[in-house]
């Protein structure tokens, strides 16, 4: 598997694209694992962003019933095309936070860095089964941060409202190549039952935690601006925003619930509006 790696990087002398967070995993042990978890059968119709050389492609191939892959860069495309016939892998060249997505139930990737914020949000408006993707591990640290953790973040709050979410293995720099300047992690995304789902405000955790480490009641003040409250309304507002749901909790201590309920106090309140269907 690394051989052939290397192989194809040397026949078409391939630069890796830094800026497209082109790091290529060369550990087939990694790569089994993640497949494994994936619990991959014929009826499986699979997602992978950012294919790079086909490695991880080949074996999702062998396991499922049909794999998309999602390339930015030509060059790799071009590769992928003139290297492999695979009769199940239908590639897609365009960018995986733009472009529209196929129908999928389970996704399995090695993320490049800088997108894997807007493709975990847009993963998570998607109905799927399980999701097996390698992130960076300050940013999965952050996806399985639980309320009151240092680590607990808007990521946090807002991929545990409508999932459960592990850390399954770390995963160090010489994984990969070229090595990257930070480790490595595997998390296991697997979508909350339906009634389970707490759809949230966005701009309203935006608010919130823009200001983490102050309590309920200050945060919603000074961030009053981000849901259409001016500094003349303000005043006029003060009290109920002391008066809300956790309003002394700091806002690093909350939940997706309670969350909802700050959400729902102001949405009746008229602060905020209905949200959209």
């Amino acid at each position: 598997m690394r051989d052939e790696l290397f192989s194809l990087i040397y026949k078409y002398n391939l630069r890796p694209n830094r800026d497209l967070g082109q790091n290529f995993l060369i550990v087939p042990d990694i790569i089994e694992r993640n497949v494994e978890r994936a619990e991959l059968s014929e009826r499986d119709v699979v997602l992978e962003i950012g294919p790079g050389l086909g490695v991880l492609t080949k074996e999702l191939a062998e396991r499922a019933g049909k794999v998309y892959a999602i390339e930015k860069d030509r060059r790799i495309i071009e590769i992928l095309r003139k290297e492999y016939a695979w009769p199940n892998v239908e590639l897609i060249e365009g960018d995986a936070v733009k472009v529209e997505w196929p129908e999928f139930n389970k996704m399995v990737s090695n993320l490049p860095y800088q997108i894997s914020s807007p493709v975990t949000f847009k993963l998570l408006k998607h109905e799927f089964e399980r999701a097996v993707l390698i992130y960076q591990l300050e940013f999965a640290e952050r996806m399985v941060a639980r309320p009151g953790d240092k680590n607990y973040s808007r990521l946090s709050l807002m991929v545990q409202a409508k999932a459960n979410v592990e850390l399954v293995e770390r995963i160090g720099k010489g994984a990969f190549w070229p090595r990257p300047k930070v480790d490595s992690a595997v998390v296991v995304i697997e979508p909350k039952p339906g009634d389970e789902r707490i759809e949230l405000d966005e701009n309203l955790v935006k608010a919130l935690f823009q200001h983490r480490r102050s309590t309920v009641a200050s945060a919603l003040k000074k961030s009053a601006h981000m849901l259409g409250v001016d500094k003349r309304k303000l005043k006029e507002v003060r009290n109920l925003l002391n008066s809300v749901p956790h309003s002394g909790k700091r806002v690093f201590q909350l939940g997706p619930a309670e969350v909802k309920e700050i959400e729902e106090r102001l949405r009746d309140e008229g602060i905020i509006g209905a949200p959209h269907p």
